[in-house]
This record gives structure tokens, C-alpha cells and sequence, in this order.
């Protein structure tokens, strides 16, 4: 599929959804705290979007059902909220993708539990490390593989695992658009970048080797059917760290 290249304007009225959605983030850092749920995050989410004039894009989103996905401890991606009350030295993931007037801002964020172990801190900060290199590289005349390039370099230089299946995506007015954009790659490869192009860029980093699986089993376990959305990592214990 071709590439949808943004106007000046476009990019403005995604800006307008982008800087909701970076206010919304900034009250589930709030919310976020040992004996709360995800459900309940969930709902003031869908709350403070409906008072900012916009709606969450992803309920609804090929049947899923909720305002965020809610991503707790080895689930990497995609989780349901639940009424699980989060612990401390748990981390979570909330993931949210704003619909403001037709033009849609996605970002995912973990979140730290109360106090966290050391090494899952480090894992955190090396991932948004991540994430800013990656966007240090987006600019016209780079290509994706310079994007990938950097933020494999830094799983690798940081001994974490890299999730490759989980990939960045084109955005605009709808939610998956082209072209992909891989958290690994070479320098000087790929799609060349162009004026108007947004996208996210998604660095998935965990504990020890990389990997992650989907659907009702992962690791050998058997999950339930509101899971079956959900991307964990292959060895429970191996935390997953997550921006963009």
C-alpha cells in the first residue's frame, strides 16, 4: 500500500490529538498506584478523553472492547484491563490511541508500581532511551533501517532481549497504516524517509533472551479468552519495558 504523506495541516490536527493524548498520560502517572486496577484506569481514561472532546479509538477496534490495553508485569502488549489491583514493584503498560475529529495519536507507556527492582528501573529508563534515539534518527533523507539500526544497537549494548514481532506503524485516520517500522534493522536500509510521513516507533525491550507469544497459550499456560489478545513474553519472569 502506498504511503500517505501528511499536509501541514494534517500533521497540526494530529498534533491537536497527540497533545491530548500526552495530557491523559500525564494523569495515568497519577493513576497508577498499588490497590488500584486497571479497569478503573481504564474507565477515567475513557472519562478525561470524553471531556477533551475526543474518544478512544482502539474499544471497538476489531471487537476489542476496552479504552486502553492494559499490560501488567510479563504482558507485553494488547492486555485487557482486569480487576486485578496492581502491587507494588509491579510495572504496567498503558496503551492509548486517540480519535480527535477523524485524526488519531497512539502511545503506549510503562509505568512503574510503587518501588520497582533495580534492574526493572534500569530496563524502563533504557527503553525511553531507546525510544529517543529512534526518533533522534526520523528525519527526511534517513531511512527506517537507520531507526531500527539504533534501537537495536541499544537493546544489545543494554543486554536486553528485543521483541521483533511487535513493530511500529504508519498512523493518521486510521490506526494501522504503512509502512512498518521495526525496532531492528541496518543503517542505510530500508523505506527512505520523506516530508509528511508520521509514524510510530515502538521499542519492546525485556529481561534476558527476546521473545514473545500470543493468543489463549503462552509459556505453556493456558489463558482466558479475554486474553487472547495479549503478547507476553516467552519466559514469564522476563518483564517487558515499552514506549513510544
Amino acid at each position: 500500500m502506498k504511503i500517505s504523506l501528511k499536509s501541514r495541516e494534517e500533521i497540526g490536527y494530529m498534533r491537536e490529538a497527540g497533545r491530548i493524548l500526552a495530557a491523559c498520560h500525564r494523569e495515568v502517572a497519577k493513576w497508577v498506584r498499588p490497590g488500584a486496577s486497571t479497569l478503573e484506569i481504564d474507565a477515567r481514561v475513557e472519562d478525561y478523553l470524553k471531556k477533551a472532546g475526543a474518544s478512544p479509538e482502539q474499544k471497538g477496534y476489531k471487537g476489542f472492547p476496552f479504552a486502553t490495553c492494559a499490560s501488567v508485569n510479563d504482558v507485553v502488549c494488547h492486555g485487557f484491563p482486569g480487576t486485578r489491583k496492581l502491587r507494588d514493584g509491579d510495572v504496567v503498560t498503558i496503551d492509548i490511541v486517540v480519535n480527535k475529529d477523524g485524526w488519531l495519536a497512539d502511545s503506549g507507556w510503562t509505568y512503574a508500581v510503587g518501588t520497582t527492582a533495580p534492574e526493572i528501573t534500569r530496563l524502563m529508563d533504557h527503553t525511553r532511551d531507546a525510544l529517543y534515539k529512534g526518533i533522534g534518527m526520523a528525519r527526511a533523507g534517513q531511512t527506517l533501517g537507520d531507526i531500527g539500526s539504533v534501537i537495536e544497537q541499544s537493546a544489545i549494548e543494554g543486554g536486553f532481549g528485543l521483541v521483533k514481532p511487535l513493530v511500529g506503524h504508519g498512523i493518521g485516520r486510521k490506526l494501522h497504516e504503512p509502512p512498518d517500522v521495526p525496532g531492528y534493522g541496518s543503517p542505510g536500509k530500508g523505506k527512505k524517509l520523506k516530508e509528511g510521513m508520521v509514524f510510530t516507533i515502538e521499542p519492546v525491550f525485556t529481561l534476558g533472551p527476546s521473545g514473545a507469544s500470543s493468543g489463549a497459550m503462552t509459556a505453556g499456560r493456558s489463558r482466558p479468552p479475554t486474553e487472547a489478545w495479549a503478547f507476553s513474553t516467552s519466559t514469564p519472569s522476563r518483564l517487558p519495558g515499552k514506549a513510544r
